[in-house]
C-alpha cells in the first residue's frame, strides 16, 4: 500500500507524518471515508465539498489548485501504485499545516490519502443482524461541527468500546435531548410500515453521503422519507432498522434488547444502490469511449 502526503508518495510503512502535527497534537482537522468500487472513488463529488464546506468552517484555508479533480487523480494514482482495482477504501486527511499552539501559526492546508483494498468490490448486506443499545453515558450536543468529519471522536471511540465489552456491534447515540441521532460510525434508519425515517441534522447527526444517497433512492422509488426526531421507544414500534455510511453502504439491525427486526427494505434498498453505481459506471464508460472518438 502507499500514501500521499501533501503530494508526495510514500509506502504506507515509510514514517511520513511530520512532528508537531496540528491533527496529532490538536486534532485539528477533517477527513473523508470513500468507497472504492471496480477500482475508482464513488461519489467523490459529495464527500469534496463536504471536506470544502467543514474546511472554511474550521478556516483552513485550501489552495485553488486542490480541487476535486486533483483529489481524483491522486486517489487513482494511489490505487493504481498500490494495485487495487476492484474493491477498496480511501481516507483523505485534510489539517491545518503545523505550528503554533492552540493559536495557529498559520491557516494554511495539509493533505494525507491513504487507500486500503477490501474484499466486496460492490455493496453486500450483512448475513447475521446487528446487535445494539442505546449508549447512555455521554450525550452529544448538537453544534456547528456535527455534520462534519472533524478529528475529534472520543464520545464515539468510547461507546465503540463499551459496546464491544458487552458483547454488541455497535451502540446507537444520544444527543442531549436524549434523542437518538446515529451510531458510532453510522446514520441511523428506522422503517415503519415501509416509511423510512431518519435524524434530522439539526439533532446533531453526521451529514453522511451514504445517508443522503438512501434518502434519495428512496424517494425515487416510492418510498416515503421523513427527516425528524427519533425517540428511543420509536425502536420498539419498528419494523426495520438500518444504519448507513459511505464504505459499508448499508447494515441491518437485528435485535435491540428483545426486540427483533426484518430486513426486507435495507436488502432492496442495497440492491437499488447497487444498481445506481452499475449504471453510473456503465454511463461513465460510454462518456469515455465517446470522448476518444
Amino acid at each position: 500500500m502507499f500514501v500521499n502526503n501533501n503530494g508526495t508518495v510514500h509506502s504506507a510503512n515509510d514514517p511520513s507524518i511530520m512532528a508537531g502535527s496540528r491533527a496529532f497534537l490538536y486534532g485539528d482537522g477533517l477527513f473523508e471515508s470513500i468507497r472504492i468500487m471496480h477500482g475508482k472513488p464513488i461519489n467523490l463529488s459529495a464527500h469534496i465539498q463536504r471536506l470544502y464546506k467543514g474546511a472554511e468552517l474550521l478556516k483552513i484555508r485550501i489552495p485553488l489548485y486542490l480541487t476535486q479533480e486533483v483529489f481524483e487523480q491522486k486517489i487513482l494514482e494511489l490505487l493504481e501504485k498500490s494495485q487495487i482495482s476492484t474493491g477498496g477504501r480511501c481516507r483523505i486527511s485534510l489539517d491545518r499545516v503545523h505550528g503554533g499552539n492552540y493559536k495557529p501559526s498559520s491557516n494554511e492546508a495539509t493533505y494525507f490519502i491513504e487507500v486500503q483494498a477490501i474484499e466486496e468490490n460492490d455493496f453486500l448486506l450483512n448475513y447475521k443482524g446487528l446487535e445494539v443499545d442505546v449508549y447512555r453515558d455521554i450525550k452529544i450536543s448538537p453544534n456547528v461541527l456535527s455534520p462534519f468529519k472533524t478529528k475529534n471522536g472520543l464520545t464515539k471511540v468510547l461507546a465503540a468500546i463499551s459496546a464491544d465489552e458487552l458483547g454488541l456491534d455497535d451502540f446507537i447515540l444520544q444527543n442531549d435531548k436524549g434523542n437518538l441521532i446515529e451510531s458510532t460510525s453510522c446514520n441511523l434508519f428506522i422503517v415503519s410500515n415501509g416509511v423510512l425515517y431518519t435524524p434530522g441534522l439539526q439533532e446533531g447527526c453526521l451529514a453522511g453521503t451514504m445517508r443522503m444517497q438512501i434518502i434519495n433512492i428512496a424517494i425515487q422509488n416510492g418510498i416515503r422519507v421523513y427527516e425528524c426526531s427519533v425517540l428511543p421507544h420509536n425502536l420498539l414500534s419498528a419494523d426495520e432498522v438500518f444504519l448507513t455510511n459511505a464504505i459499508s453502504g448499508i447494515k441491518w439491525i437485528g435485535g435491540y434488547r428483545t426486540k427483533r427486526y426484518m430486513n426486507n427494505t435495507a436488502r432492496r434498498l442495497v440492491m437499488l444502490l447497487n444498481a445506481h453505481w452499475s449504471k453510473e459506471r456503465s454511463e461513465e464508460h460510454t462518456s469515455e469511449l465517446q470522448s476518444r472518438q
